[in-house]
């Protein structure tokens, strides 16, 4: 049996200022923001809640986290439960409001996985943004024709308007990024994926050239980490770790398997994710070395014997 809510202690409404329309994952942060503190005003745990929405401990710290897209039966049950006013009650409506509509990457829900799809409405938040890629350049950072090389290489059973689809995506995702002075990205690639060939030599020469003229623009930094000026200890997976600009948590980190993918949130291994992190900054070439080999592979691809 759930244990009884507490009265609410005597305070000012947590009613937050909306003036500005939070886009959906904010208000998802913010609603699972002011859910924690109306549960704790409440002196109730997560696991005195869980049977309030039919679920688990970790079912009511992922709402809480904003990671879990809000079911408006839940919230409503745990607001009731909590006790709220008219005007708390009007926030959390409107937090609802905003977390439920459709955004625009919905639309390719058919070809996209949902833990992708929570990473684009993320991105779409956050105020930094840092990928570390092994493997090939960032999906963020990908013109389209590079894309739909990679999209048939992962695929290979798509059918062409599929990969098309996925291709329009990433483009737009790209663009919606690039917009605006924030998020701010910083890129850090292993030299490899210089050198990896994705498609023929154009399709390579025009991604290398749109890489360069990304990081001529004051919002996107990318490093190279040269792997022949000495052992890096690379992680062996892609990371993208997010800064975020209001309400909820303050940051997490994206970690992608073959399979699937993990939302890091939990301090320690946060921690150790963003140390990672950190350590391949400091081991990345400069900026302007990274540019030159940029340019390198550029002209590479350029006057290599099958470059057509």
């Amino acid at each position: 049996m759930s244990a009884l809510p507490a009265p609410l202690p005597d305070r000012l409404a947590s009613i937050l200022p909306l003036e500005r329309e939070p886009g959906r994952a904010a208000a998802g942060r913010m609603l699972g923001q002011e859910l924690r503190g109306w549960r704790e005003a409440c002196g109730l745990t997560l696991r005195d809640v869980a049977p309030i929405i039919r679920g688990s401990v970790s079912k009511v710290s992922r709402l809480e986290r904003g990671e879990s897209p809000p079911k408006a039966r839940d919230v409503l049950d745990l607001a009731h439960h909590y006790g709220l006013g008219p005007e708390e009650m009007r926030t959390v409506e409107r937090l609802l409001e905003f977390a439920q509509d459709c955004e625009w990457f919905e639309h390719y829900s058919d070809v996209t996985p949902s833990y992708l799809r929570r990473l684009i409405q993320l991105e779409g938040d956050a105020e930094e943004i840092c990928v570390y890629e092994n493997l090939v350049v960032p999906g963020i950072l990908q013109t389209p024709e590079y894309a739909a090389h990679m999209v048939r290489a992962v695929m290979p059973s798509a059918s062409a308007e599929e990969i098309d689809r996925v291709v329009q995506l990433r483009t737009q995702r790209r663009l919606r990024l690039m917009d605006g002075e924030v998020p701010r990205l910083t890129v850090l690639l292993d030299s490899g994926i210089l050198h990896r060939r994705c498609g023929n030599a154009r399709v390579m020469r025009e991604q290398i050239t749109y890489l360069l003229e990304a990081e001529d623009t004051a919002k996107v930094n990318i490093r190279v980490l040269d792997m022949t000026s000495g052992y890096v200890a690379a992680p062996p997976y892609p990371i993208t770790h997010l800064k975020f600009r209001d309400g909820g948590p303050a940051e997490l980190a994206y970690v992608e398997h073959i399979n699937g993918a993990n939302y890091v949130t939990r301090p320690r291994a946060l921690d150790d994710h963003r140390n990672a992190l950190s350590n391949l900054r400091i081991a990345a070439s400069s900026r302007d070395k990274s540019r030159g080999l940029l340019n390198e592979a550029l002209d590479r691809f350029t006057e290599g014997p099958d470059a057509p």
